[in-house]
């Protein structure tokens, strides 16, 4: 088994290295909070002082940070890992970043013999601890075979796409659907609880016919409940409809439903809701229910 340094111990990152290591692979890593790294430890990893300690040590590297300027500032910043990967070594990003940004790392660290895919994943914090989100990669396929059983611990869907860049372009699709469907229970959800119907029995009603989907089973509940603790923060989703936008103004193709779903997010990371779960979108159609009124 390959040894593995993990960058990036959060919501996602922390149960995913906890995986690996309950699967058997050695894990080093490192995080600036001390509680992370006693888990590291009492789960058999190893915890350095160090990023560059991590990448020297390592014949895999996996990066899981918020967007393209930290996963650059973790490779090619100051304290950046370049320098101290070994030639031969792979790096995993699966962090949601811009396509375009996964194929420069690539040009950049093949000029150091260092292999890289993007691997973004979808599932949230529950299926992240359950090692089952979904992973859409892009690389040549001879690297993802080398690291498909890294990836199978921690994912239950793996998918090669394409060549790099096209996990991510995969990631900015999944994006647009997970938004526009949990605006899209919301407002039903609302509707239901406008015209006097329990919004429990109205989910639990449709949920087995062709409108249920993974997204109204994880998102439903905590609508209802009005329970926004964060699986995936409306300021992460923001940033990846951001992506979204951006690479849709390249390509000349408007988005008008994801337009929408990035106004909403827009909204409610200004109105002070960014660090809630990205079900925290049902405040929005609340909120135009109760000015309705």
């Amino acid at each position: 088994m390959m040894k593995i340094g993990f960058i990036g111990l959060g919501i996602m990152g922390k149960p995913m290295a906890k995986n690996l290591l309950k699967a058997g692979y050695s894990v080093v890593a490192s995080s600036s909070n001390p509680l992370t790294n006693e888990e590291i430890k009492a789960n058999g990893g190893q915890v350095v002082d160090s990023l560059k300690e991590i990448a020297a040590v390592s014949e895999v590297v996996i990066t899981m940070v918020p967007n393209a300027p930290e996963v650059k500032d973790v490779l090619f910043g100051e304290e950046g890992i370049v320098d101290s990967l070994k030639p031969g070594s792979i790096v995993i990003d699966m962090s949601s970043i811009d396509p375009l940004a996964s194929k420069d790392i690539a040009a950049t660290l093949r000029e150091r013999d260092v292999q890289f895919l993007d691997a973004p994943v979808s599932g949230g914090e529950p299926k992240a601890i359950e090692g089952t989100v979904s992973v859409m990669v892009g690389g040549d396929e001879v690297t993802f075979e080398k690291c498909l059983p890294i990836l199978q611990t921690v994912g239950a869907s793996v998918v090669r796409v394409g060549d790099v860049g096209a996990g991510n372009s995969a990631k900015l699709a999944n994006q647009i659907v997970v938004a526009t469907n949990i605006a899209a229970v919301s407002e039903a959800l609302v509707l239901a609880d406008k015209m006097g119907v329990d919004q429990t029995q109205v989910y639990e009603a449709i949920r087995g016919g062709l409108a249920g989907s993974t997204v109204m089973d994880a998102k439903a509940p905590m609508m209802i409940e009005g329970d926004f603790e964060p699986g995936f923060k409306v300021d992460l989703h923001l940033k990846d409809i951001r992506n979204v936008m951006k690479t849709g103004e390249a390509l000349d193709l408007d988005l008008p439903l994801t337009k929408f779903a990035s106004d909403i997010l827009e909204e409610l990371d200004e109105a002070g809701y960014g660090k809630e779960d990205h079900s925290a979108i049902y405040r929005y159609f609340e909120k135009l229910g109760k000015e309705k009124k």
